[in-house]
C-alpha cells in the first residue's frame, strides 16, 4: 500500500468531513473546542437556551476525556479494560444521544482527535455496545448499528499516525460585506 504524506493525508481528512452533513460537522466543531479546550464553546455555539444547556451537559461529559487519555497506555496490556470501556461507552452514548452524530465515519472522524490514535482499536466496540443501548430510540440505534461496516469492525490493525486536520469554527464574513 502506497504511503501518503502528511499534506495528503490531511486532504484526505478534509474530505471525509466535507461528506458528513452539516449537523455533524457543526456537532464535531463544537466537541473539538469542548474536548480540546480550544474556545469558550457556550460563546461560540449556543444560538438559544437548550443549546447552551446541552453544551454545559457536554462539558460535565467530556471532563472524562483527560482520564480516558491517561488510560490508553495501559490498554495494552488489558489492565483496567472494564473501566476503560465502560468510561468510553458512557461518553460515547452521550455523544450518540445527542441526535447530531449519523453514523460511525463521524464519531470515528471525532473520537480519534478527543483521544489520540491509541483510541482506534476500541472505537467499534465503544461504538457498538452504546448504539445497542436504551438510551438510544430504536429507529437511530438501527441507523447507528447499520452505518459500521464489516471492515471497521473486524479491522486486523489500525494505524497509529495522528490526525492532521482539526476542523474549527468558522467565521461568518458574509455579514462584513456591504
Amino acid at each position: 500500500m502506497a504511503q501518503l504524506d502528511t499534506p495528503s493525508l490531511a486532504i484526505a481528512e478534509l474530505r471525509e468531513f466535507a461528506e458528513f452533513d452539516p449537523a455533524e460537522q457543526r456537532y464535531i466543531r463544537r466537541s473539538l473546542d469542548i474536548g480540546l479546550a480550544r474556545a469558550d464553546a457556550l460563546d461560540r455555539w449556543a444560538r438559544n437556551a437548550d443549546e447552551a444547556a446541552s453544551i454545559r451537559s457536554q462539558i460535565r461529559a467530556y471532563h472524562q476525556l483527560k482520564a480516558l487519555r491517561g488510560s490508553l497506555p495501559a490498554m495494552r496490556s488489558g489492565e483496567r479494560m472494564d473501566e476503560f470501556l465502560g468510561q468510553l461507552i458512557k461518553l460515547t452514548v452521550f455523544d450518540l444521544a445527542q441526535g447530531c452524530i449519523n453514523g460511525f465515519a463521524a464519531y470515528r472522524f471525532l473520537y480519534e482527535r478527543l483521544l489520540g490514535p491509541e483510541a482506534r482499536p476500541w472505537l467499534p466496540a465503544a461504538f457498538c455496545a452504546a448504539s445497542a443501548l436504551p438510551q438510544i430510540v430504536p429507529e437511530r440505534r438501527k441507523l447507528l448499528l447499520h452505518s459500521i461496516s464489516e471492515a471497521a469492525a473486524c479491522a486486523p490493525g489500525w494505524s497509529k499516525r495522528r490526525p492532521g486536520f482539526y476542523p474549527d469554527w468558522i467565521e461568518d464574513q458574509s455579514a462584513e460585506i456591504h
